[in-house]
C-alpha cells in the first residue's frame, strides 16, 4: 500500500510538473523555410499584393476606422474576438516587433511576449507562407503602413476560452505540420501557383472548410476530402467550392475566375464576406493568379479539370413560374410578395440577367443549409463592390422597414422551395433572430 501510494505521489508531482512546464516554458518559435540572401529586398509592390492576397485589412479594420488599426469584432462560437491593430505604431501596434516576432505570429499564433493568438488570425493557412512573402510583408507593414495609436478592446471570452495556454495544445492538433509550401511535382505552374493562394495567403480554408471535433479545420489541403467542403462563419452557410453541384464545379474556370475578381459572373453574384473579400483582396490580384485559383478549384474539385458541359437551353417551365405566370387571387403569401418585390429583377423563371440580377434559383445562398445569410439580404440588401473589371457599384435595396417577420420568412422560404431549389422553409422566428443582430 505504501508503494502504490508513493508511486501515485510521484505520478502527481510528474503530472504538476508537466503542467507547469505546458504553461509556462516558452513556445518554440518556427524559424524560416529558407535562407535568403543578406541583402535580400522584396520587389516593389510584393509586401502589398501579399496584403491584399491575405486579406489582411478586412479583418484588422473596424467600420469607418483607420487602415489595419484593428478593433473590429469578430464573432465565433466562444465569443466575439476583438482585431488587433498591426501598424507600426510602437505603443499600441507591432511597432517594437522583429521579423522573427512577425513570423511566429503568422506561423505559430504567438505574439513576442509568448500570448497565443486565436485561431480567428488563420495562422493554420498562413504557416505554408515562404519567406520571401513573409519579409515582404514585413516590411510593408514596418515601412509602408502609417503608425496608428489605438488601443483596442481586449478580447475577453468566458472559461476554459480565456485560458490561452490552452491554444498551445491546440497548435499541436492543428498547426503542427512543416512550415512553408511544397509544390506538387505532378502539376505545372499554375496549379501549383493556385494552390499556394489557395492554402496559404488566401486562407480559403477558415470559411470554406467544416470544423472537426476541436474547432481546427478539417483539412488544409486537397488531400482531405473534408478541404474546401463548406463551412459557417457566424452562422452564415460558407459553400462547398468542391462538390459536383457546387458553383465553381458548375462553372467554366473564366467565369470562375471573373467572380473572384468582380463579384459577379454570369450564374451568381457575391454577397456577404465573400463580398468583402473580393473589395478588399481578390480584385487586386492580376488575372493570372485569379485564373490560377479558379484553375486549382477547378482541378481539386469532384468533376477535376474538366470544363462543364455545355447543357442546352431547355423549355422546361417550372411548377414555381407556372404559378407566378398565373398570378390567380388566391396565390399563397410567399410567391405573392415575390411577384411585388423581386420579379421584375430576378425573373419569374428564377433566372435574372447574367452579371447584374443573380439567379435564385440553384442559388447557393438560397438553398444554404443555413438560411442567416438570405434572411439577411432580404432585409439588410446586398452591394456589388466596384473593380477594376466591372467599375458599376450595384446595389439591391432591403426590404427590413417593408417587410414584417412573417412576410420574410414566407417570402424566404418560397425562394428556398421554389424552382429546383430544394431547401428547409424558414420561420418567423429565424428572421426575428437576424434582425436583431447589429447590422
Amino acid at each position: 500500500m505504501k508503494t502504490f501510494i508513493r508511486v501515485l505521489g510521484v505520478l502527481v508531482v510528474l503530472g504538476v510538473a508537466a503542467l507547469l512546464a505546458f504553461i509556462f516554458v516558452p513556445v518554440q518559435r518556427t524559424g524560416p523555410t529558407a535562407q535568403l540572401a543578406a541583402d535580400f529586398k522584396p520587389a516593389a509592390g510584393q509586401g502589398e499584393y501579399l496584403m491584399r492576397a491575405g486579406d489582411c485589412m478586412a479583418c484588422h479594420t473596424s467600420e469607418g476606422g483607420k487602415p489595419f488599426a484593428g478593433g473590429r469584432a469578430i464573432q465565433s462560437p466562444m465569443g466575439t474576438i476583438w482585431t488587433t491593430n498591426i501598424t507600426p505604431d510602437k505603443d499600441t501596434g507591432i511597432g517594437n516587433w522583429s521579423l522573427a516576432d512577425f513570423r511566429a505570429a503568422l506561423y505559430d499564433g504567438v505574439t513576442p511576449n509568448g500570448t497565443h493568438l486565436y485561431p480567428a488570425m488563420p495562422y493554420e493557412n498562413y504557416r505554408k507562407l515562404s519567406e520571401e512573402d513573409v519579409v515582404a510583408l514585413y516590411d510593408y507593414f514596418m515601412h509602408q503602413v502609417e503608425p496608428v495609436s489605438n488601443k483596442v478592446e481586449e478580447t475577453k471570452l468566458a472559461f476554459p476560452f480565456n485560458m490561452r495556454f490552452g491554444l498551445r495544445a491546440w497548435n499541436w492538433l492543428a498547426a503542427s505540420y512543416a512550415a512553408g509550401s511544397k509544390p506538387d511535382a505532378g502539376e505545372d505552374a499554375q496549379f501549383n501557383r493556385g494552390k499556394y493562394l489557395v492554402e496559404g495567403a488566401g486562407h480559403c480554408a477558415a470559411c470554406h472548410s467544416p470544423r472537426n471535433l476541436f474547432m481546427a479545420q478539417d483539412g488544409i489541403d486537397n488531400t482531405s476530402k473534408a478541404f474546401l467542403s463548406g463551412g459557417e462563419i457566424d452562422g452564415f452557410t460558407a459553400p462547398d467550392l468542391r462538390g459536383p453541384a457546387s458553383g465553381p464545379q458548375t462553372w467554366s474556370t473564366e467565369q470562375l475566375a471573373a467572380y473572384l475578381a468582380t463579384a459577379r459572373n454570369a450564374h451568381s453574384s457575391a454577397t456577404g464576406e465573400m463580398m468583402l473579400v473580393v473589395r478588399d483582396s481578390l480584385q487586386y490580384m492580376t488575372h493570372e493568379d485569379n485564373l490560377a485559383i479558379a484553375t486549382y478549384l477547378k482541378k481539386i474539385g469532384s468533376n477535376g479539370a474538366a470544363a462543364p458541359a455545355a447543357q442546352p437551353e431547355k423549355a422546361e417551365v417550372t411548377g414555381t413560374e407556372t404559378v407566378l405566370s398565373d398570378a390567380k387571387h388566391d396565390m399563397a403569401l410567399g410567391p405573392r410578395l415575390y411577384l411585388d418585390n423581386c420579379a421584375a429583377c430576378h425573373a419569374i423563371s428564377g433566372k435574372g440577367a447574367g452579371e447584374t440580377f443573380p439567379a435564385l434559383d440553384g442559388n447557393s445562398l438560397v438553398a444554404a443549409k443555413s438560411p442567416k445569410g438570405l434572411i439577411s439580404v432580404i432585409l439588410h440588401g446586398a452591394e456589388l463592390p466596384s473593380t477594376p473589371d466591372r467599375p458599376m457599384k450595384l446595389r439591391m435595396q432591403g426590404y427590413d422597414d417593408r417587410l414584417s417577420d412573417d412576410e420574410v420568412a414566407a417570402l424566404a422560404t418560397f425562394l428556398r422551395a421554389g424552382w429546383h431549389n430544394k431547401a428547409a422553409a424558414v420561420s418567423a422566428a429565424d428572421v426575428t433572430a437576424v434582425r436583431g443582430e447589429k447590422h
